[in-house]
């Protein structure tokens, strides 16, 4: 069985993670670090979830000296929330090295940003658009960073940010080594590691499978009006200690979350439309557990780590079967158990057996709960026999409908209910 230290990484850091319960590298870490440290460059296909984040950092820390007073290694991320998890994880690493590490990232203050890099830190970590912002107006210097790791680098294609990614390129040193990972590899950015690496090393991991093993994917079946009655039904059933909805835009996903606050639940949203500040309140809630529910869209969910989620729930269905991995990625993560639930209307079987086909598996069905069938009361029989000749029936002899209402008590929240397992 292999052990950090048996990957040359420092006895600082194998203490530092040990104490963090990081005890034994994921198969992506097994292989991306020894190349990573001997210099060469680096092509990883890796679904999020497998641990690439320390696949990268921990041979970009062992290779920075901590007594250069200038930016040695960058890592660029298509998404700000993912930028500041990546400086998350890598700030205490960094610490421990004497290293200095900032996060640059759109929709923060542009002075504070200013400032930090006034301090020369040597691991700069932020999105593209941000980053080339700051080279251009000269507070950002990249002529001395040979060190170089792009991050969902798929992601960054489909939000436009290719063209920004090699403007940087173009900035930093001359004998840089890059480092690529990326979910998919789609033809732009296999031009792009042609472009810019020197006989990179090759790493695929099995994405799907080291994604979707741990956890368990079932599909609810519900009626065309029904799907809010249907999602609450289910998370009151399972009561999830962290669960993850996602919508399709940023409309629905509001919508979703003040109907599930109307009704009781802890719930908040994660859209494109929020403020910087705004959105990592709103994740600082959700990581502490105050609150109990996230619907989320795609692009705002892209990449995040969030220790503890249990549950996910694809409240509409995901544009492309990565999206759906991706989703379902927030929960089973580092060997844990989790949920994932896919609501789909009888219109939308065709779709969904597409993306069954894609990842060569059939979901398990649930199929909507029918309720049972209620037989009329004697009385109530003979009131309608006596009324059959053409007489309207009032509303006051109407039987009174079964209220569906939430009962007093009932909201789920199950805060401190158990621990948060350790990632």
């Amino acid at each position: 069985m292999t052990h950090f230290d048996g990957l040359g990484i420092s006895e600082a850091l194998v203490t530092l993670l040990k104490q963090q319960g990081i005890t034994e590298p994921t198969p992506v870490q097994e292989q991306a670090i020894p190349p990573m440290r001997a210099g060469r460059d680096v092509i990883a296909q890796a679904q999020t979830g497998t641990g690439k984040t320390l696949a990268f950092l921990l041979p970009l820390l062992a290779k920075i000296k901590p007594q250069g007073a200038v930016a040695q290694a960058l890592v660029v991320a298509p998404t700000r929330e993912l930028a500041v998890q990546i400086a998350h994880v890598a700030e205490p690493l960094g610490t421990a090295l004497g290293i200095g590490t900032i996060a640059i990232y759109g929709g923060a203050d542009m002075e504070r940003q200013k400032e930090k890099l006034r301090r020369h830190p040597q691991l700069i970590i932020g999105t593209p658009g941000r980053l080339l912002d700051h080279v251009r107006r000269g507070t950002l210097a990249l002529g001395s960073v040979n060190k170089i790791v792009l991050d969902e680098a798929d992601e960054m294609l489909k939000m436009g940010f290719i063209e920004d990614v090699e403007a940087l390129l173009a900035q930093t040193a001359q004998d840089y080594q890059l480092a690529l990972f990326s979910a998919t590899m789609p033809a732009r950015i296999v031009q792009l590691t042609k472009n810019f690496m020197t006989n990179p090393v090759r790493i695929h991991m099995e994405g799907e499978r080291t994604t979707l093993d741990n956890i368990e994917q079932i599909v609810l079946s519900v009626r065309e009006g029904e799907k809010i009655d249907r999602l609450c039904a289910s998370i009151n059933e399972e009561a999830p200690y962290l669960a993850m909805v996602f919508c399709a835009t940023k409309e629905r996903t509001r919508a979703l979350m003040m109907e599930l606050a109307h009704r009781g639940y802890l719930v908040d949203a994660l859209s494109g439309d929020l403020t910087q500040t705004q959105r990592a309140f709103v994740l600082r809630q959700f990581r502490a557990a105050k609150l109990q529910i996230l619907c989320a869209t795609d692009i705002a969910a892209r990449g995040l780590d969030i220790e503890g989620v249990t549950h996910v729930y694809n409240y509409d269905l995901p544009p492309t079967v990565t999206d759906y991995i991706h989703r379902i990625g927030r929960t089973g993560r580092a060997g844990a158990k989790g949920k994932a639930f896919t609501l789909v209307a009888a219109h939308q079987h065709e779709k969904l057996r597409k993306m069954e086909a894609a990842l060569k598996e059939r979901l398990r069905r649930d199929a909507v709960k029918k309720k049972p069938h209620q037989p009329r009361p004697a009385e109530e029989r003979g009131q309608i026999a006596a009324r059959k000749g053409g007489r309207k029936r009032t509303a006051a002899k109407r039987a009174k409908p079964k209220s569906h209402g939430r009962k007093a008590g009932k909201t789920v929240t199950n805060i401190g209910r158990r621990s948060r397992k350790r990632r």
